[in-house]
């Protein structure tokens, strides 16, 4: 694609920040200087920190030196199709609270062809990770394409924004390091202190997935010490959910946050809404997980450094496997007495996290859905923190039964003794 087709209107700043590593490519020094001015003399700034601040900073610091009254944001390897800019504007001069998301296809890496998505909505998972969503039911009984569509967060790499609005909401969360999480802040954010985000399927933009991305090596690190604050700050009593979903302790996590006081009493000033508000006008679609008791690592006194794991979809069968700790060794324990094994759901029209389940019909456990288990007590199992796992319904103990050589077996069957620990309960 070549460059924009409409020329961008002269009262308002698109700023562009890359997440690029700190300069040491000399032709991004004075030769892309001698570039801008030359190619567009007065209207682009080049703009640099002193120091790596990461994609987040970066764009607070362009937002400070930005003079118009509309403020867009984009990644650098985002490019315009002719007319994007007329219906963002409109929307946000009709209403300078709202934040436009632009719809976003995809650019081929390898061939450079625009790949149209379908119109969809912004959300994520409970660890904070950003995703597509279908647009809210409103949306489809209104059956207008092209109608803007409320969206719960922000993929992130294309908004525009009232720049004064956004001053007064907080900008981004300066506390954040690198990327993600600041896109969920921002849509958390505005939703509960009187604003609203959209996108619009008349305004497309196209964005290239690159192969190698900045920071990959610890991004996971930085998105979960992101969605912490995210946490602390806007989700209330839901905030226990992201320590679920990241298999972290509620106290003393082991992860330096970084001082909220600010972004708390920012909240406060502001007189935003509380999270629950949220979750049942805006993102209704997000599963919850308030009957959730006990979570983590699941392991048996019998073996050592082997836990729960949900093994192969395909399977439907709880396994034994090396502790890693990640999604499909996620063991939660809820109220009910399920035992749910798998990384928490996302929305409900994705498939939620499966039941431990014994049908009395074999010696393996069984993950289903546990909508569909018929019966109740085959499902539900009593447990206590360094006791056995025991079948409400059938009995049977959860087990290890060691075949030597062979390796060990996760069975049902007449309780032996054997006792199991969780890694996180909640109080």
């Amino acid at each position: 694609m070549g460059p924009p087709a409409a020329a961008t209107p002269p009262e308002h700043d698109f700023c562009s920040h890359p997440e690029a590593k700190f300069l040491t490519q000399e032709e991004l020094k004075a030769p892309l200087e001698e570039y801008v001015n030359k190619r567009y003399p007065g209207l682009v700034k080049v703009v640099r920190n002193q120091k790596r601040e990461g994609l987040i900073r970066a764009r607070i610091e362009g937002w400070k030196v930005a003079l118009g009254q509309i403020t867009g944001f984009f990644d650098a390897h985002v490019e315009f199709t002719a007319g994007w800019a007329e219906p963002v504007l409109s929307r946000i001069q009709e209403n300078r609270k709202r934040v436009i998301l632009p719809s976003i296809d995809n650019i081929k890496q390898d061939t450079f062809e625009v790949q149209r998505y379908e119109n969809s909505a912004h959300g994520y998972s409970w660890e904070l990770w950003c995703m597509y969503i279908s647009p809210p039911k409103d949306w489809w009984d209104a059956g207008d394409p092209s109608l803007p569509i409320r969206t719960p967060a922000m993929i992130g790499c294309s908004f525009v924004v009232n720049r004064k609005f956004f001053g007064e909401i907080g900008l981004l969360d300066p506390g954040m390091d690198v990327y993600g999480g600041e896109n969920i802040e921002l849509g958390i954010k505005v939703w509960l202190c009187g604003g609203s985000m959209e996108v619009l399927p008349c305004s497309r933009v196209a964005h290239i997935e690159r192969k190698k991305k900045p920071y990959n090596n610890n991004i996971g690190f930085y998105t979960k010490r992101n969605a912490l604050r995210v946490a602390e700050v806007w989700m209330d009593d839901y905030k226990s959910h992201v320590y679920i979903a990241w298999n972290l302790p509620l106290e003393n996590p082991g992860i330096d946050i970084g001082d909220v006081s600010e972004r708390k009493a920012l909240r406060k000033s502001l007189k935003c809404k509380n999270f629950q508000w949220y979750l049942d006008h805006v993102y209704p679609e997000m599963r919850r997980y308030n009957n959730t008791i006990a979570y983590g690592e699941l392991r048996n006194n019998k073996v050592k450094d082997v836990c729960l794991d949900q093994g192969p979809q395909e399977n439907h069968t709880a396994i034994l496997y090396p502790c890693h700790g990640w999604g499909p060794q996620l063991a939660r324990y809820t109220k009910e007495g399920y035992l749910h094994l798998g990384a928490l759901g996302t929305t409900t029209l994705l498939p939620d996290t499966r039941c431990l389940v014994d049908n009395m019909k074999n010696r393996f456990p069984q993950l289903l859905d546990c909508e569909k288990v018929k019966s109740s007590l085959h499902k539900r199992w009593s447990f206590i923190q360094n006791g056995a796992i025991l079948n409400k319904g059938t009995g049977r103990c959860l087990e290890v039964e060691n075949k030597g050589m062979s390796g060990m077996d996760l069975i049902l069957r007449s309780c032996t003794g054997q006792r199991w620990t969780i890694k996180n309960f909640i109080k």
